[in-house]
């Protein structure tokens, strides 16, 4: 390992001027983190007042559209109650049309108010007696009544009036029953959306702000900037549109579908109607003052992260080398260069950590002592050279078989190693070490004082148990690795090439 020469001087040197740069750095990053939770404060409290004031716009509005709905609503309520009195419907027709509609002059921008028979035929129209001789059986409003999905108050899609199609309107509509209960038509106000568009006109949201009436289902009844074609378009795929329905009102962040810009929304429901208002204002409206000042701070930030940059880079290598150099040294002690297994210091440090875990939790802890069968005479024959390659071909052999995260095996001196199998019980350490010993085996590495002609080893197995079974418990981890260590010898005078495991009188031999 190449040497890092040692200069007291400059050292001495070096440590005032790393406590100024360490000093500089804490002021900056202060002031750093400073200036960015006042950016971030500023910004959470223009979104906050921008929300706050679009959460009061959709409320006027809710007020007034709901306003204007339930006087629609005590109109068509007040027709639904005449038509089930006889004594009205007796009267002469100029008469019965003054007391059927007289509900309805107090309505803004009320289109038409009509009866319709079962088969959806005009039987009483507002405007004019006799009724217009038209047909509303296609009508969303009127089919829905018909086939006893509403049985209530029904809000229609938008559409355009047969007679009046420049207007283009909603219809609100209740059912009529005749004496036996069954459909017997409707009665429907329309109601043009100019009044929404007239509504919407009056407020001022800035350049990308939006005000959108929609059906819960996501149709559009009408949108401010007013886009005709926009009206009547299905909006409920869209992920805007979801945080809609999450309540009767609310405020959230979403991009909207129809033109694709990132706005601030507020809405509310419509008490008593399948509708909802909608405010947006486009964020980059509400946050513009915001960016600013960002641009200031930021300009500020940088400029000290340069300073703080200059004065790192002076430090860096020398700060680098030392880390690695101490990488370097803490994987010496703690990792066997030559097997790449861990070291004895920390094999040891591992087995205190595990035995006392499996102390802890009541779980069984197994450990294998494996050493290689005739590896000084191995060393005499072949050289220190093929001996080294011979251990690292052994340590590979574990490393592959030894894969469990708890699991850790290391060298624990010259040609023995040590394995430490947490949650593993005798049966489970005796499988694993036969697998380890016929591995070893197979990599047919020659030696000429095997029983083969080639490397084996002996293993050597114990369990702490915990009291659990018929196995050994032990008072100590000492006494636990000189169990492991019994059972070594016992495989080596049992022929070597085969497991031992402790307590046991003989060992499992392996037939070369």
């Amino acid at each position: 390992m190449r040497q890092i020469p040692h200069f007291p001087a400059r050292k001495a040197i070096s440590r005032p001027a790393s406590l100024i740069v360490a000093a500089s750095l804490v002021l900056v990053c202060m002031i750093a983190a400073l200036g960015a939770l006042a950016l971030v404060q500023m910004r959470r409290d223009a979104l906050d007042n921008a929300g706050e004031a679009a959460a009061n716009l959709a409320l006027t509005l809710e007020r007034s559209i709901t306003r204007n709905l339930q006087i629609h609503e005590l109109a068509i309520g007040g027709v639904v109650e005449a038509m089930h009195d006889p004594a009205l419907l007796a009267q002469p027709p100029a008469l019965r049309q003054r007391l059927l509609f007289d509900r309805s002059i107090n309505a803004e921008d009320m289109g038409s108010l009509l009866v319709t028979d079962a088969n959806g035929m005009l039987v009483f129209d507002s405007h004019q007696w006799p009724p217009r001789p038209v047909n509303v059986s296609d009508r969303d409003y009127f089919q829905a009544h018909r086939s006893g999905d509403h049985s209530g108050l029904f809000l229609s899609r938008p559409f355009q009036p047969r007679l009046t199609p420049e207007n283009k309107s909603i219809g609100i509509s209740r059912r009529l029953s005749g004496p036996d209960g069954s459909f017997a038509g409707i009665v429907v106000g329309t109601l043009r959306l100019n009044y929404f568009r007239k509504l919407f006109d009056g407020v001022s949201l800035g350049a990308g702000g939006t005000l959108t009436l929609l059906r819960t289902d996501g149709t559009i009844i009408m949108r401010r900037p007013y886009e005709a074609e926009s009206i009547g378009r299905d909006i409920s795929g869209s992920p805007s549109f979801a945080p809609l329905l999450q309540g009767t009102q609310g405020t959230f962040i979403g991009v909207a579908a129809v033109d694709g810009i990132q706005r601030l929304y507020s809405f509310r429901r419509i008490p008593g109607f399948p509708l909802l208002v909608v405010v947006g204002r486009a964020t980059h409206d509400v946050l513009a003052p915001w960016y600013k000042r960002a641009w200031v701070f930021g300009a500020l930030i940088i400029a000290l992260d340069a300073i703080i940059i200059a004065l790192s880079v002076l430090l860096s290598r020398q700060w680098r080398r030392r880390a690695e150099m101490e990488e370097h040294l803490r994987w010496m002690v703690n990792t066997d260069g030559l097997t790449g297994l861990g070291s004895r210091r920390a094999l040891d440090d591992a087995a205190d950590v595990e035995w006392r875990r499996a102390r802890r939790h009541g779980e069984p802890l197994s450990l294998l002592m494996l050493d290689v069968d005739h590896f000084k005479e191995f060393n005499d024959r072949y050289g220190h050279q093929a001996g080294d390659d011979a251990l690292a071909a052994v340590g590979a052999c574990i490393q592959r078989h030894v894969r469990r995260p708890g699991d850790y095996a290391g060298r624990y001196g010259g040609e023995e190693f040590a394995i430490l199998l947490p949650h593993t019980n005798a049966a489970g350490a005796a499988a694993m070490a036969e697998t380890i010993r016929a591995a070893v085996q197979a990599l047919r590495i020659p030696n000429a004082a095997g029983a083969d002609g080639h490397l084996t080893v002996s293993i050597g197995a114990v369990t702490d148990a915990n009291s659990a079974g018929n196995e050994k418990d032990f008072a100590e981890l000492r006494a636990f690795l000189r169990a492991g260590d019994e059972a070594l010898y016992l495989a080596k005078r049992s022929g070597r090439n085969c497991v031992a495991t402790f307590g046991a009188t003989t060992a499992v031999a392996i037939a070369p």
